[in-house]
């Protein structure tokens, strides 16, 4: 007994004294890490310097100049009256579709019916309601006629104001959901 309380902390202290011999390879490498060079750093780019430029909207006669940036009164009129007066346009005489009630990204396809140019699309709106359509029936909000209808989706033409008081064609799509 007497053995193993005297053979106890001598172990200790063997194994405690064996630890702190490998610290000084590693204060050498560290040394040596610090020591080393580090790679050289890019200068950095030279600033360009701009001539700033002073619009003044009269010249030195007090004449006064046409804004660089913008048509002239009678030009961005005679834009707006052939842009508003020619292209596409919504027929309000037609009776609007129950699926153009509905935006288009809230109206899902669910599938299709039928083959090749007898092909009709199922529509499902927000209410769960799955609907029957087909070529030139009309959905969504932008008066979006269907002119395609494919077994992965339906291809559509809306009619989107054009900001200059006329309308413009856009292409829009609806996939089939994969749910």
């Amino acid at each position: 007994m007497r053995l193993r309380t005297f053979a106890v902390p001598v172990l200790a202290m063997l194994l405690l004294a064996g630890c702190t011999s490998g610290r000084r390879d590693l204060e050498d490498w560290v040394a040596a890490e610090k020591a080393k060079k580090g790679a050289p750093i890019d200068p950095l780019p030279v600033v360009k310097t701009f001539e700033t430029f002073e619009y003044k909207s009269q010249d030195a006669g007090g004449l006064e100049l046409r804004d660089p940036f913008g048509a002239s009164a009678e030009e961005a009129r005679a834009e707006l009256a052939a842009e508003g007066g020619n292209g596409p346009r919504p027929d309000a005489n037609r009776p609007k579709e129950l699926l153009e009630n509905y935006p288009l990204d809230g109206l899902d396809m669910v599938g299709t019916l039928g083959m090749g140019s007898a092909m009709e699309g199922l529509v499902k709106d927000p209410d769960g309601v799955v609907h029957r359509v087909h070529e030139n029936n009309y959905l969504g909000q932008n008066y979006g006629r269907i002119t395609v209808i494919a077994e992965d989706r339906i291809e559509l033409v809306e009619l989107v104001p054009n900001g200059a008081g006329g309308w413009m064609e856009r292409q829009a799509s609806i996939a089939l959901d994969d749910q």
